[in-house]
């Protein structure tokens, strides 16, 4: 693939105090910039799944990849396949507003990308919306028009298509 491409890394840790923070620091030490990455508890509970997104050209990743394998902690590291996994990221939008056509228009927009109001109050709603980075965006650009007050990102999780799937085998 071509430089600045988006690339997702599956990385299978044991679940315990630290292994995020060495993770992250190789990347810090490299003078690499993670754009994403989150953590969490896999089916098996000693084991955590992190998804790491990264911008960068194929020969990175492949160092990256390497690097990343030789951590102590690390059980398992594998660079999604394009096209081969599915993603998902949840953003929370507080989006003003000043009137009842504005609340409309953002109440309609909340239907259009399937998302939801989470919160309302006299000035603002809280709109939460889950699906890939470009229906975020997309939604985003539009709420920008009424003036985002606040935005939380997840950050992509992922996991790969079909029967194939990344795990430690017992």
């Amino acid at each position: 693939m071509e430089p600045g491409k988006t690339k997702i890394i599956s990385v299978l840790v044991e679940n315990k105090p630290g292994v995020l923070h060495s993770i992250a620091n190789l990347f810090r030490r490299r003078n690499f910039n993670i754009e994403s990455i989150t953590v969490g508890t896999t089916q098996q509970t000693d084991i955590a799944r992190m998804t790491i997104t990264v911008n960068a050209d194929e020969k990175t990743i492949d160092q990256v990849v390497k690097q990343v394998a030789k951590q102590i902690d690390v059980l398992k590291v594998e660079e999604l396949e394009s096209g081969n996994f599915v993603m998902r990221e949840i953003a929370l939008i507080k989006v003003a507003i000043t009137d009842s056509k504005k609340r409309s228009d953002v109440i309609n927009f909340v239907k259009v990308f399937r998302s939801r109001i989470i919160d309302i109050s006299p000035d603002s709603l809280t709109v939460e919306i889950t699906g890939g980075p470009e229906k975020i965006n997309a939604f985003l650009n539009l709420m920008k028009t009424f003036g985002v007050l606040e935005l939380a990102r997840t950050g992509i999780t992922a996991l790969t298509r079909g029967a194939k799937s990344i795990r430690i085998d017992e």
